[in-house]
C-alpha cells in the first residue's frame, strides 16, 4: 500500500483545489521541481497562470506557515521584491482533500551567475533590505538554526540509518562527531543575535527578471545568523571570495549593518548544511519521488565523499575566516 504523503496528490486533485477558491482553471497543470512540497502551475481561463505550493503534511504548523506568508507579505510592504501568497477572503493559506495548499503568482527569472561582481553588489542590497526588516522583530512559530538542530539532530538521524552504509558507517560517525564538537565551541565563541532569515538562500531563490532580481520560496525561512543567507553567494578560491564578499558586504551595508563579527561561523554553517542535507535526504527516502531524484545517495561513493568533506570542514573551520576590506 502506498502510504506516502502524496500518494493522492494528483492532476485532478490539484484543480479541485485551486477550484475550490472560485477560480476557473483552462485544465493544464505542470509539475514545478519542487521535492519537500508539491508545486505546480495551474492555467486560469482568462488570466495569468497561478503557482499552486501544496505544503507536506506533519512538517509545518499551520501557525508557522501562517507566519511565512505574513514575513512575505511584511516585507513586500516594505518594497522588497519578494514573491507573496495570493490571498482570498483574507486567508492565504487554503485546505482542500486533506491538503493545504497556497496560491502565488508565477514569476520566474534567472538564477545569478556565480562570481558575478556586480550582481553580487545588487544582491547584497537586496538582502541587506531583507534583513532590515527581519533584525525587526522575531518568529514566534518557526524554528532557529542551531547546531542542535542542523548537526547532531542531523547525526541521530544518520547514525541509525540504513541508508549509511555499514561498511562507512563508523568513519562517517567519527568524522561527523569531531567536526560537532569543534562547531559546539565555534557557536559558543562567536555570539550573535538571531534574526528572521530566508534561510534557504542559495543562488536558485534569488532570481533576475528585466534586470531586478527577487526573492522566492520563503519555505524555510526560520531565526538564525544573517550569515546564513550570505555565504552561499561566494563561490571560487579565497582571494575570488574575498573581493565576492567586499561587493556583497558594501551593497549590504546601504540598508543594515554588515555582519563582520560573524565571518568565523562561514564555515561551521558550510558543514551545518552538508550534514542537514544528507539527514533530510534520510528522512524523505520513503517518498517515491526522492530515490530516482538521488540515486546517488545510498552509494558508498557518496558517502566516500561526504567522510572526505566533513574532514575537510574540521580543518576549514579552524583557517582564518575571510576579513572585509
Amino acid at each position: 500500500m502506498n502510504t506516502h504523503p502524496f500518494a493522492t496528490l494528483g492532476p485532478d486533485q490539484v484543480l479541485d483545489a485551486v477550484e475550490s477558491l472560485g477560480l476557473v482553471s483552462d485544465a493544464r497543470v505542470l509539475a514545478l521541481n519542487s521535492y519537500e512540497n508539491r508545486v505546480y502551475q495551474v492555467g486560469i481561463e482568462d488570466s495569468e497562470p497561478l503557482i499552486a505550493k501544496f505544503y507536506r503534511p506533519q512538517r509545518w504548523s499551520d501557525a508557522a506557515i501562517r507566519e511565512e506568508h505574513a514575513f512575505t507579505e511584511e516585507l513586500a510592504e516594505a518594497e522588497v521584491p519578494v514573491v507573496a501568497p495570493l490571498r482570498r477572503d483574507g486567508e492565504s493559506l487554503f485546505e482542500h482533500g486533506g491538503f493545504r495548499f497556497a496560491l502565488f503568482p508565477r514569476r520566474g527569472g534567472r538564477a545569478p551567475e556565480p562570481g558575478d561582481l556586480d550582481q553580487l553588489y545588487r544582491l547584497g542590497q537586496l538582502l541587506g533590505r531583507l534583513h532590515a526588516i527581519g533584525a525587526s522583530r522575531p518568529f514566534r512559530e518557526r524554528e532557529t538554526l542551531t547546531v542542535a538542530n542542523f548537526g547532531h539532530a542531523s547525526l541521530a538521524t544518520l547514525r541509525d540509518s540504513p541508508l549509511l552504509p555499514a561498511s562507512l558507517r563508523a568513519d562517517y560517525v567519527a568524522a561527523a562527531k569531531a567536526l560537532l564538537e569543534r562547531l559546539d565551541r565555534l557557536f559558543v565563541a562567536t555570539p550573535y543575535s538571531a534574526i528572521r532569515l530566508h534561510g534557504d538562500c542559495h543562488p536558485g531563490n534569488l532570481l533576475e527578471r528585466d534586470g531586478s532580481f527577487h526573492v522566492v520560496d520563503l519555505d524555510d525561512c526560520r531565526m538564525g545568523p544573517a550569515l546564513q543567507d550570505l555565504w552561499m553567494l561566494l563561490c571560487g578560491d579565497r582571494q575570488e571570495r574575498l573581493r565576492q564578499l567586499s561587493e556583497l558586504a558594501d551593497g549590504y551595508a546601504e540598508f543594515h549593518d554588515f555582519p563582520t563579527r560573524q565571518l568565523p561561523l562561514l564555515e561551521g554553517l558550510r558543514s551545518l548544511r552538508l550534514l542537514h542535507h544528507s539527514a533530510w535526504l534520510a528522512r524523505r527516502w520513503d517518498d517515491p519521488a526522492f530515490p530516482p531524484a538521488f540515486p546517488w545517495f545510498t552509494t558508498e561513493n557518496y558517502w566516500r565523499q561526504q567522510i572526505g568533506l566533513l574532514r575537510e570542514q574540521l580543518m576549514a573551520v579552524d583557517e582564518e575566516p575571510l576579513r572585509v576590506y
